[in-house]
């Protein structure tokens, strides 16, 4: 990295003291998986509680992939130099170990990864969680006597900075009784339209849907199948706030998947709209956009990936080992293209990072 480490140290000289930026090394296909770290890493929220999970691990604490991506954190965050390259070597090895899909040579999907990085964090806690408690406890029993209650969700510290939850309203048309069903999420789809907005892409999630004909709601009240109307809305938004473009979609007429390469203009400042007015400031609360992860390619199956993060007031670009300063122009040109197929423009915002104002 040597000349170009040295530049980016003297332009990074206003930039936290305590922050670090170091690109990480490919090994052959992982850009998928570099890009998803850095925009984690800079995500604070989970960075602190992953290093605080790390500082506290026994030193013969059996290896798993949340373990090792504390420790690669933590040589990130301790290293003296304020720019440079590591190597995931060691988590991307456990990757490969505990997942065959990740294995091979062939392009991955950068979105599929975080899910299964999210889940598999979760699970890991819960598993300590559980290894944790008393024998009882973790049986579900309050004594000799009492029959098994069931098992309560563990909530960890991954659930708190990332799960929210949206609630499902159907409103039978013949006797009007709502039915809401919650359910929680990590990160919310959105579907994607020709020169529209991520403010757009959201209103379209919480829009009315009707069920008829053959897709009728079994309503209980009337206790037969009736027409209805039906939306999502957001109940509970988490502090970070993941939201994945769907850009990748299967065309049945060509049998294959297609890459819409769609201009989807995304903010810098985000207020959610779609909220089930539970809480009367969450229509309010600001989302501040900090990381962009970025495929450039005109196909699902080949491509690259990179991430764009915003650290204090700088923008920063992250391709493998390399890393430079951009500017906010820079992550605006990542909207798409205007034209259909966009030969001019490959490189696309997909999974995009929002913090609230505070978090």
């Amino acid at each position: 990295m040597g000349a170009n480490s040295s530049r980016l140290e003297k332009a990074l000289a206003e930039a936290p003291e305590d922050e670090r930026y170091y690109g990480l090394e490919n090994f052959g296909n992982t850009c998928y998986c570099n890009s998803v770290l850095q925009a984690l890493y800079f995500c604070k929220p989970f960075r602190e509680r992953l290093l605080k999970y790390g500082a506290a691990l026994p030193s013969n604490a059996e290896e798993n992939l949340l373990n090792c991506l504390a420790e690669l954190f933590t040589q990130i965050n301790s290293s003296k130099k304020k720019v440079g390259v590591v190597s995931p070597k060691k988590f991307v090895a456990r990757l490969r170990r505990d997942n065959e899909l990740f294995r091979g040579h062939m392009h991955q999907d950068a979105h599929e990864f975080l899910n299964y990085l999210l889940n598999q964090s979760c699970e890991l806690l819960e598993q300590e969680a559980k290894a944790g408690q008393p024998p009882a406890a973790a049986a579900g029993t309050t004594g000799p006597s009492q029959q098994p209650q069931p098992q309560q969700a563990i909530n960890t510290w991954v659930h708190d900075i990332f799960q929210g939850k949206l609630v499902n309203e159907t409103r039978c048309l013949h006797c009007e009784t709502v039915t809401c069903r919650e359910e929680v999420f990590m990160d919310l789809s959105l579907e994607i339209d020709q020169n529209t907005s991520l403010t757009s892409c959201l209103r379209n999630f919480s829009s009315m849907e009707m069920l008829d004909r053959d897709d009728k709601f079994f309503c209980d009240h009337c206790c037969c199948l009736q027409e209805a109307k039906k939306r999502m809305l957001l109940r509970c938004a988490p502090p970070c706030l993941i939201l994945h473009l769907k850009r990748f979609k299967y065309v049945e007429a060509q049998g294959r998947l297609r890459k819409l390469m769609y201009r989807v203009v995304f903010p810098m400042e985000l207020k959610l709209s779609n909220t089930t007015g539970d809480d009367p400031a969450a229509a309010d609360t600001l989302y501040n956009l900090t990381a962009v992860v970025v495929h450039v390619g005109s196909g699902p199956h080949h491509g690259h990936y990179v991430s764009l993060i915003k650290s204090g007031p700088q923008w920063l670009f992250f391709d493998d080992e390399n890393v430079e300063l951009i500017t906010e122009n820079q992550v605006q040109s990542t909207f798409g293209s205007t034209s259909e197929y966009g030969q001019n423009n490959m490189d696309h915002g997909y999974i995009l990072f929002y913090e609230r104002a505070g978090a």
